[in-house]
């Protein structure tokens, strides 16, 4: 089991969740974040000061998946949010340890489904 969690663009939202789904990978967990990487932010002028904006939207992905759905995931994730520029995000693949289903109390593969 892993935990895949990826950081990408807010608009490129549907386009993920559309790839996603063509590689049946239904269950995804949706955060608003915000952050910074080469984009280093930008500059913008309000009420006639500047002010240095360097924290940006961001959409965080966390997609719970057993082994044979990781690089499915992954390719889904690369379609979709992949623009070629600076700022398409990050994806990260983490050991899950464990899971259970609250309702039946399922563990493991089973419980993530």
């Amino acid at each position: 089991m892993k935990l895949i969690v990826a950081y990408i663009q807010p608009e490129r939202l549907n386009a993920v969740k559309q790839a996603l789904y063509q590689r049946e990978v239904y269950k995804i967990s949706v955060t608003n974040a915000l952050g910074c990487g080469q984009q280093k932010g930008y500059t913008e002028t309000y009420r006639g000061s500047d002010m240095e904006v360097n924290l940006l939207k961001k959409v965080r992905l966390e997609i719970a998946v057993n082994k044979e759905f990781v690089e499915p995931t992954i390719a889904g994730i690369i379609e979709g949010a992949r623009s070629g520029n600076i700022g398409d995000g990050k994806i990260f693949v983490l050991d899950l340890a464990d899971c259970i289903r609250i309702r039946t109390g399922e563990k493991g593969g089973d419980a993530i489904g």
